[in-house]
């Protein structure tokens, strides 16, 4: 009799375990279906390669200005000039040339900057600036950081700064340096521009905008 009971409770015992057992592995099963699933992130597609665009008033059949290199031989508005050196100037990730243009007939000398500038408003596109210099005399004269007048005509700040320049060729100014300078326009579009290497006395120059087909590249240097 005792033996009996002995085995009924034993049986009973390995019952309650397995349905203990059973139970466990329906809520595991039940958490891992109800579990959410992670979630993957769409492939990026590969970025586009990149594609150079040609700044504006880069007009086809017409010379383009960057092409220009010491030695040349150029001809502007008919007068025919040759390039005596250039200035490759640098600032804050901005690059701009200056060239500095001989007349034998007249015995003068121009500068001519060269500028792929940015569009004013994101999404313009770039465009480029060429502008044909003229000094004038300043007279001691030191570029103010307001309105300032110059043969009778007001002009006002736009941006001053002082860049890193490399001399190529015959330019006056020391091989590498640095290079102050300070732009002003005036209301009726005038450019105004100070400048000096560092050292050196101010000079100053008005600037006249160059539209396409100004330039021709009459010979290259050999």
């Amino acid at each position: 009799m005792t033996s009996w009971v002995v085995l009924g409770l034993s049986i009973a015992t390995v019952l309650l375990l397995l349905g203990a057992f059973v139970a466990t592995m329906r809520q595991d099963r039940k958490g891992r279906t109800s579990a959410p699933q992670a979630e993957v992130a769409p492939a990026e597609p590969p970025l586009a390669a990149p594609v150079r665009t040609e700044p504006t008033h880069v007009v086809a059949g017409y010379d383009d200005p960057r092409d220009i290199r010491v030695g040349d031989r150029v001809e502007i508005h008919g007068t025919r000039m040759r390039v005596l050196g250039a200035l490759h100037v640098s600032l804050q990730g901005k690059t701009w040339t200056e060239l500095l243009l001989q007349d034998r007939a007249r015995r003068t000398s121009q500068w001519l900057s060269v500028e792929v500038r940015q569009g004013l408003v994101t999404g313009d596109p770039p465009h480029l600036e060429v502008l044909l210099w003229t000094e004038v005399p300043t007279q001691g004269m030191v570029p103010a950081k307001s309105m300032l007048i110059m043969e009778g005509v007001e002009f006002f700040p736009v941006e001053r700064g002082t860049a890193a320049f490399r001399s190529e060729g015959d330019t006056g100014r020391p091989e590498r340096g640095l290079m102050d300078f300070a732009d002003y326009h005036a209301a009726d579009g005038r450019l105004l521009s100070f400048e000096r290497v560092q050292g050196t006395p101010w000079t100053a120059s008005y600037a006249q905008p160059l539209p396409p087909g100004s330039i021709v590249i009459v010979s290259h240097a050999a």
